[in-house]
């Protein structure tokens, strides 16, 4: 078919057009012939030439406040170029943008990374990581857990965890993590003074994430539970765009003002392709220990309507309570140290959530 017969076809001509006006406008048609000739003019050019004239000559198309036609197809074939024009330019930029990220490039024998997470500091997320890592043992001895302390500026897991020292170097020039309750832990607190303050920029920060993560003898992990530091910044996207992360637990308090940060941090794994495992409720409930009088000090179930919201789990409730406070000052974790107390089943529970939740984002 060629261009004359393709744009006969694009065009309704209404029958009642007199034969002497369509063969006149033909005519004027193929007289445009000898522009469309030149060489540096492609089809699409043409066929634009072509229906431009079509819009400007009325009386051959349309009678009284008829919708021309031509112009129509050219309005039209337009905006089909700029679509098509857009949607390439689109896809470029992707590919341009993902060879610039860099490839997820699984920890060495590690086959799950477990991030726990908060928008907010102080709602017991390292509390939270230093329990879960001992429930997951707890509930199967069989498997083997580590712990990675990836707070910088503030590291917790040598207290949580009554670990000092620094790690030696294997044969192999790896550190070798501190290990305590049957988990090996890795944490910056292990190469610094207690009193120490880390003051770097987000690249020496990021260099570092990365040897904790690389340059350590982990062994064989079923789980590798990390403490990330709160927000949503450097180490996080780090973390994220560097491991495969198997899922994220977001913790936070039922107030208000932290859930709202607690969104902002399970907004970002959606947006990093990280799979929410679900929230955790900490210090949901306080209980009198003389009158065992309950008092929702930070709100009631407010994670809870926030799992709601955006569509996760809640992977359980840990109440405010004394013991868990003393136990971790002390460097021995509730799960640990209490095991038969209400707080070390909450605790155990949310392990065994996490876990199902793992086999159901694996399958």
């Amino acid at each position: 078919m060629n261009l004359s017969d393709f744009f006969q076809r694009l065009l309704l001509i209404p029958s009642h057009i007199e034969k002497w006006r369509i063969c006149g406008f033909w005519r004027k048609l193929d007289a445009q012939k000898r522009f469309c000739s030149e060489p540096n003019m492609t089809p699409f050019n043409k066929l634009t030439h072509f229906l431009r004239i079509a819009a400007n000559k009325p009386s051959a198309l349309r009678t009284g406040t008829e919708m021309k036609p031509a112009a129509v197809c050219c309005v039209q074939l337009n905006r089909n170029q700029r679509s098509v024009d857009s949607t390439s330019l689109q896809q470029r930029q992707k590919q341009q943008m993902a060879r610039g990220l860099p490839k997820h490039k699984p920890v060495a024998g590690v086959q799950h990374v477990i991030v726990v997470a908060s928008g907010k500091g102080g709602v017991g997320k390292s509390t939270t990581a230093v329990n879960l890592a001992l429930g997951l043992m707890a509930n199967d001895p069989s498997k083997a857990v580590g712990l990675l302390d990836a707070d910088v500026y503030g590291p917790s897991i040598p207290k949580l965890m009554n670990l000092k020292g620094n790690p030696e170097i294997s044969d192999n020039n790896l550190m070798i993590p501190l290990t305590n309750y049957g988990v090996q832990c890795m944490s910056m607190g292990f190469l610094v003074e207690d009193t120490s303050p880390i003051v770097w920029r987000g690249l020496m920060v990021m260099s570092a994430i990365e040897r904790l993560l690389r340059q350590v003898d982990w062994g064989s992990l079923d789980y590798l539970v990390v403490d990330m530091p709160p927000g949503t910044g450097d180490v996080q996207l780090s973390i994220t765009q560097n491991v495969p992360i198997a899922g994220a637990i977001i913790v936070s308090t039922p107030q208000d003002i932290a859930l709202l940060d607690a969104r902002r941090g399970a907004e970002m794994f959606k947006k990093v392709n990280v799979p929410v495992l679900g929230l955790v409720q900490n210090m949901s409930v306080f209980q009198c220990p003389n009158c065992h009088h309950q008092t929702h000090i930070f709100g009631s179930d407010g994670a809870r309507q926030l799992a709601e919201t955006l569509g996760v789990e809640l992977l359980g409730d840990v109440p405010l309570h004394l013991n868990i406070r003393e136990t971790s000052d002390r460097g021995q974790p509730v799960v640990v140290s209490s095991p038969d107390s209400p707080e070390a089943e909450a605790y155990r529970k949310v392990a065994s959530a996490v876990i199902q939740r793992l086999q159901e984002v694996n399958t």
